[in-house]
């Protein structure tokens, strides 16, 4: 058994399960500690029982436990420990197997329907005819009209095996269409990766049980498709089994070399994990995307190809989570998940940030409503590391990437996406919505389609429905981001996520950034010293300003 899945149980997002039971081996105390906390426990049972019993209103004795359980959480001042409800814990399971009970397929509220956005391949839902675009309009002859995503899901998944009823509207049928569709377990496929100029792209969502995997066999694909560099995107994944963090960092690394390093008041909890496969692609360069939410897991990747050298990470500086939680099974289904240790790269950083404003930021843009995101925040003063190499990196505030690249908005696509937001609209459902019934009208859509002028005409008539106001230069001026936005949302109703994942990422600057830098390199050491020759070039840049 290796090092690694020696300690599986831990995790970075990070899920171990461990039943939480009272007793075990009484220790000697102090008198005065004794009954100091048995006078702690009197006043909350007191406290519990005069609210209980003389509060203005009824409160359940339950809602009180809960109540209190919360407050204990909430002044540890720490977002990532919480108690998870029974309710909850298909998300949990979710997050850590990547697998659940259900039809298989991902919903959204668009209007006031929730509305299918994309089928699983594989799925009780492809298989029984469920569509991208259709409209859920009842679950079991229930009708679902202002329930949210969250209550139409909860109805959807159940027991595997079990029967659910879905009744869906569809564009271009006249009558409502009722669908019996049997529950099985759905794997949620972690990777979609495709080729691009010679370069293969992969994007990893999450790491669950059967992510490195998954990862190290499209890789093995693209690498016999003549693949000469990876992209590997880690943009917005929030992270995941710590285990399978570790071992996508293994699948690059050389055998012996430390991956990341946990540290905790709990001695089983200290530990460091190296590389033991070897590095499998060692020929093959790599540059790394990131962003602001990008975390945990996908934090520990970054920073183990970063230190030591062997991937460039492109994009813009990371969430900053360096805290690993364990979660502990409760009685009744409960769940609660603790920060149990931190965690430090291979160079010895702490990459956890306090999310607090610093003087140095990059604005990116949320691509559904145009308006800007959190804040990508720079600190001025980092304490500083270095890579094996010798390279220059910094502790705090996520992963700073080598290479800072914003997929940021021009003034005119600010001032379109003010003109949603006024309306409370995302241009990313506008499209959809507008995708959806084009292609009802239009089916056979080419694959090698271009946004047409009667598109953006069908568009815009349909944000002026909205009561968008809209002069037609600015909309005008506008037409690649709209183009975009059209192109992405057809492909995706008409060939399914893949070729949407392409059409989006084929505009993206960052993902064009790395791929350029990738055809111009042999070697990682190639990409690495075009960002050191770049600095360098900067830095012996004469001042305009001090010329005469």
């Amino acid at each position: 058994m290796t090092a690694m899945r020696a300690y599986r149980t831990l995790i970075a997002a990070f899920v171990a399960f461990l039943a939480l039971v009272g007793g075990g081996a009484l220790m000697q105390q102090a008198a005065t500690a004794h009954e100091a906390e048995a006078f702690d426990r009197a006043q909350l049972r007191r406290v519990e029982r005069i609210i209980s019993e003389r509060y203005v209103e009824e409160v359940d004795t339950d809602q009180l436990y809960r109540m209190a359980i919360d407050g204990m959480l909430d002044r540890l001042g720490d977002p990532h420990s919480t108690f998870i409800d029974v309710e909850d814990a298909t998300d949990l399971e979710i997050t850590t197997t990547g697998n659940y009970g259900g039809l298989g397929i991902r919903v959204q509220k668009v209007g006031d329907w929730v509305t299918v956005m994309s089928v699983i391949a594989s799925t009780p839902a492809e298989r029984e005819g469920l569509l991208t675009g259709d409209r859920i309009i009842a679950v079991d002859r229930e009708s679902v009209a202002g329930w949210d995503e969250s209550l139409v899901i909860e109805r959807l998944r159940g027991p595997i095996g079990d029967p659910v009823t879905v009744t869906v509207a569809r564009v271009g049928v006249a009558t409502s269409i009722h669908l019996t569709i049997t529950r099985a377990e759905v794997h949620v496929p972690p990777v979609l990766a495709y080729m691009y100029d010679g370069i293969g792209i992969a994007r990893l969502a999450q790491f669950s049980r059967e992510s490195t995997e998954e990862l190290r066999e499209a890789i093995g694909k693209l690498v016999l498709a003549g693949a000469r560099g990876l992209v590997l995107d880690l943009r917005g994944n929030p992270g995941g089994l710590l285990e399978e963090g570790v071992a996508v960092s293994d699948l690059f690394l050389p055998r012996g070399v430390t991956i990341v390093t946990t540290a905790s008041r709990i001695e089983e909890q200290n530990y460091a994990f190296v590389a033991t496969e070897g590095d499998a692609f060692k020929d093959l360069p790599i540059v790394v995307l990131v962003n602001g939410s990008s975390a945990s897991a996908s934090e520990i990747v970054a920073g183990a190809l970063q230190d030591h050298d062997r991937a460039l990470i492109l994009g813009t500086p990371s969430f900053g989570k360096g805290s690993m939680q364990t979660v502990y099974l409760l009685p009744g289904g409960h769940h609660l998940k603790l920060t149990t240790a931190n965690w430090y790269t291979p160079s010895g950083r702490s990459i956890e940030n306090e999310h607090e404003l610093a003087k140095v930021t990059v604005v990116g843009s949320d691509g559904g409503t145009l308006g800007p995101v959190r804040e990508i925040t720079v600190a001025p003063e980092r304490e500083v590391f270095h890579t094996t190499a010798g390279r220059p990196v910094y502790g705090g505030g996520g992963i700073v990437p080598d290479v800072i690249v914003a997929d940021s908005l021009s003034v005119v696509e600010r001032e379109f996406g003010a003109a949603l937001n006024r309306k409370a609209l995302s241009i990313r459902q506008l499209a959809f919505r507008f995708a959806v019934t084009w292609n009802g009208e239009h089916p056979g859509l080419d694959p090698e389609f271009e946004v047409t002028s009667d598109m953006r005409v069908a568009f815009l008539a349909l944000l002026r429905s909205e009561g968008v106001e809209l002069d037609d230069d600015l909309f005008d001026s506008v037409q690649n981001l709209v183009d975009r936005f059209l192109a992405v949302q057809l492909a995706n109703i008409a060939f399914g996520e893949l070729e949407a994942l392409r059409r989006s990422q084929r505009e993206e600057r960052q993902v064009l950034e790395a791929v350029d830098r990738l055809i111009e390199a042999a070697s990682v050491e190639d990409l690495l010293d075009a960002v050191a020759d770049d600095k360098d070039n900067t830095a012996t840049q004469p001042d305009a300003s001090a010329t005469g």
